[in-house]
């Protein structure tokens, strides 16, 4: 399986504090059978100031230590990006990096707030759109107002936008609504990847392969391949070619 969304570099946000932590880490993702990791780490001006430099050390540390441990992962870098209005600027000093991408255009992951969808998103999005860069809206099953109503998704359907379902959200790990939540998305055709959104061994883990599951009793073995698979090999197929 290829997981697009982790949070399991050290030090750098609200993932593992320490690089022993991120190894042990690393060890259970190639255990659940995720063979490919892109790594992203939050972008949230105020809360996590990382950007493109910051992010790109902590990541050529991390893979060097994989590679003296002895951990068969393969490893890129992206980030998730917290909307707000630091992101025009930089993006504009190019230090937003990129998930991958999809027919001809680059790929963000993009996170909005847990309780809504801020005043003006709509905005963001279509000034991204416009200079080539397709969102990807992180967990959308777990925003509050997409929650309370499915419709609050539908401007970014309609603007093309790509979406990546938690895959303990389908699992039930977050509740029965977001699990509906996560169901309906994948149904209507709208979800592009299964994620795990990975933070530590304990609460939050690397369990793409309890999502694959849920998904192949839901939806089938067919569906489920592409969300764990064959989607997230198209996004990032230059990554790890």
């Amino acid at each position: 399986m290829i997981d697009l969304h982790c949070h399991i570099l050290p030090g750098i946000d609200d993932g593992p504090e320490t690089m022993d932590e991120a190894l042990e880490l690393a060890r259970m993702v190639v255990a659940r059978g995720i063979t490919h990791s892109v790594v992203t780490p939050h972008i949230q001006p105020g809360t996590w100031d990382n950007d493109r430099r910051i992010i790109q050390k902590t990541y050529e540390q991390f893979r060097e230590a994989l590679a003296q441990a002895g951990i068969a992962l393969k490893l890129g870098m992206a980030a998730e990006v917290r909307v707000c209005g630091e992101i025009m600027p930089l993006f504009m000093q190019q230090q937003l990096p990129f998930l991958g991408e999809w027919e001809g255009s680059r790929v963000m992951l993009l996170e909005l707030p847990h309780g809504g969808i801020p005043v003006g998103t709509d905005k963001l999005v279509q000034w991204l759109i416009q200079r080539d860069v397709l969102p990807m809206i992180a967990h959308p099953e777990r925003n509050k107002a997409i929650m309370r109503d499915l419709d609050k998704i539908e401007p970014f359907v309609d603007m093309g936008c790509l979406f990546q379902v938690t895959a303990g959200s389908l699992a039930g790990q977050f509740g029965g609504q977001a699990q509906d939540r996560a169901q309906a998305i994948i149904e209507e055709g709208w979800a592009t990847i299964l994620a795990s959104d990975a933070h530590n061994r304990q609460h939050r883990p690397p369990n793409l392969d309890e999502g694959r599951a849920a998904a192949v009793r839901f939806l089938g073995e067919e569906v489920a391949q592409e969300l764990v698979y064959d989607a997230p090999l198209k996004l990032v197929s230059r990554v790890f070619a």
